[in-house]
């Protein structure tokens, strides 16, 4: 056999064991008469010692035969720090070329060089950590379904696009010239036929496909933790998935989480937080203070619908060099906020930028909604009440980056609960569904969802929650709709025509009238779920061949074109050059 153990497992206990190891050079110290080597594998690294020069050269792949021995100069910082092995024998399975960029804990290689030998970056320590815990937490997902009566089921990847929101990778089908099947953005009608077929308990661990601009938490392929339930209300999924959550992190990080988790309304996350996927590390909410600014000489506010403000603790020593460039950062395209007010609680009383419109009594009244006090810096942004709100809640995120209060080793999740149905375009004239079309209304809102006043369809809220941890979402649901009525209500809502309904959503809409459960269900998304757990923020280390932010796979060159009688089969014709 090419080994007997591994480079990971060997201990002092083994002294004096005859041992075979194989695995990659990854550094070579020669001091004259002797040579040290280390030999890796991905369960770790242990010493060779050789008597004089074996030629050995970085990333070669070898097989080593020798006697367990104890080392003189320990290393405290490796699990195999006390042994070293006396090599009798080596075998060269095969030499290597000098890597482009050195495969250690901390590289000397860039981002584009390692993804373009992205099998040489698999190498290294922290991708080998990142996609062990992304197995860990699979085995712990199928796990916990499973002991639930959870069923694993496969559902297609060659579906029929239905572009309602993210768009749909298409593939032509060679045997059906000029149509396309699409890739799937989710599993999502299947797994309701599958409710339907009786199936009460699904889930899939399952890759999804969806064209859509990239950045660091985001791929156009990508891996969901799918689910599905029947007969249940909102309260039985978000216990089932709860429990999955605290399983999770438990088994796999030794961490306990809140039981049970908080909730925070949609409407409260907004007014909070800015956000829908609010950060619950740290404090530091946002306070509207409208009434208190307003008619007071001020355009900007007195024009405002809204003014809101976060109270930053302890920073009224800000300087007008960092006042001025945080005024140029919330100007960003990213933020678009037109400018940035502020308020000092220094030791020697209240300073502001609007001073000559406000007297320190009235900045006071604004300290005090806030809960401010001397020593604090009180930012002030206004505008339309969502956006300056979401705003403020960028501006929240990146002081609380600022002031360290994002440790990523510290998880805050809860859920967000009791989402708009509907969002309305004014560019469209038209509503669309803020999740998806098969979400239901809160059974108390089925009225106002009944009614054809656009004010009743605004207050309608959806029977759906997400899954929040440490201003990510990780994972969403509802509760969905289960009959063909409501379900054409719905269509009805979003302004597809009943032609147009039946042709992408017939197959769904007749399966419900043939005794669809009352069902509800969420998805995580695995590749995040991975990069929080692991204290990262960007997916790609946890995904073992990612795509770049243009979407391309620079290690095999992909995307790339096809040659003409591909094209000629499939019927395709480019319009480039």
């Amino acid at each position: 056999m090419y080994r007997t153990k591994t480079c990971g497992e060997l201990r002092l206990s083994d002294k004096g064991r005859k041992v075979t190891l194989a695995g990659w050079v990854q550094k070579v110290r020669s001091l004259g008469s002797m040579t040290f080597v280390d030999l890796r594998d991905r369960y770790g690294i242990t010493q060779l010692v050789f008597e004089g020069d074996p030629g050995l050269g970085r990333e070669y792949v070898i097989q080593v035969e020798g006697e367990v021995v104890e080392r003189q100069s320990k290393n405290p910082k490796m699990a195999t720090g006390d042994i070293e092995i006396s090599v009798s024998k080596l075998n060269v399975l095969n030499r290597a070329q000098t890597p482009p960029f050195t495969i250690e804990e901390v590289s000397d290689g860039g981002e584009d060089l390692r993804a373009k030998y992205r099998y040489l970056d698999l190498r290294r320590a922290p991708l080998q950590r990142a996609l062990a815990l992304r197995h860990r937490l699979s085995q712990e997902v199928r796990t916990y379904l499973d002991k639930e009566g959870f069923m694993e089921i496969e559902t297609p990847y060659l579906i029929k696009s239905t572009p309602e929101g993210a768009r749909d990778f298409v593939v032509p089908s060679r045997m059906n010239p000029g149509q396309f099947y699409a890739l799937p953005q989710s599993p999502q009608t299947f797994k309701q036929l599958l409710m339907v077929a009786g199936y009460d308990r699904y889930f899939q661990i399952v890759r999804c496909f969806r064209d859509e601009d990239l950045r660091a938490d985001r791929q156009p392929e990508f891996t969901q933790i799918d689910c599905e339930m029947s007969f249940v209300e909102q309260e039985d999924v978000l216990d089932m998935f709860e429990g999955m959550m605290r399983a999770m992190f438990k088994n796999a990080l030794g961490v306990d989480i809140p039981d049970p988790l908080p909730r925070m309304s949609w409407y409260d996350a907004m007014d909070n937080y800015g956000s829908d996927k609010p950060d619950i590390r740290f404090d530091m909410k946002i306070h509207e203070v409208t009434d208190l600014v307003k008619g007071r000489g001020l355009g900007v506010f007195d024009s405002a619908e809204y003014v809101g403000a976060i109270c930053v603790k302890g920073q009224a020593e800000y300087t007008r060099k960092q006042l001025d460039e945080l005024t140029e950062w919330v100007k960003r395209p990213q933020v678009g906020a037109k400018g940035l007010i502020y308020i000092k609680l220094g030791g020697d009383g209240i300073k502001s930028s609007i001073d000559k419109f406000y007297s320190a009594e009235d900045l006071s009244k604004v300290a005090g909604r806030l809960g401010a006090s001397t020593g604090d810096l009180i930012l002030v942004l206004c505008g339309p009440r969502r956006r300056t709100q979401g705003q403020l809640g960028v501006l929240r995120v990146e002081m609380g980056g600022r002031l360290g209060l994002r440790d990523p080793k510290v998880f805050a999740p809860l859920w967000v609960v009791d989402f708009p149905l509907l969002e309305w375009s004014e560019e469209d004239g038209r509503f669309y569904a803020m999740h998806h079309p098969f979400t239901a209304p809160k059974p108390e809102h089925e009225a106002l969802f009944r009614s054809d006043r656009k004010e009743d369809l605004e207050k309608v809220c959806a029977n759906a929650y997400d899954f929040v941890l440490n201003g990510t979402e990780l994972g969403g649901g509802s509760i969905r709709i289960h009959n063909a009525d409501m379900q054409s209500r719905m269509f009805e809502v979003l302004g597809i025509s009943k032609e147009e309904a039946e042709y992408k959503f017939g197959f769904i809409i007749n399966a419900f009238k043939y005794g669809a459960p009352p069902h509800g269900g969420l998805a995580f998304g695995f590749d995040r779920v991975c990069s929080l757990f692991g204290g990262q923020e960007t997916i790609r280390d946890y995904i073992a061949f990612p795509k770049n932010n243009q979407g391309r796979d620079v290690m095999i060159d992909s995307p790339s074109l096809i040659d003409k009688v591909q094209m000629d089969e499939l019927c395709l014709r480019s319009t480039e050059g």
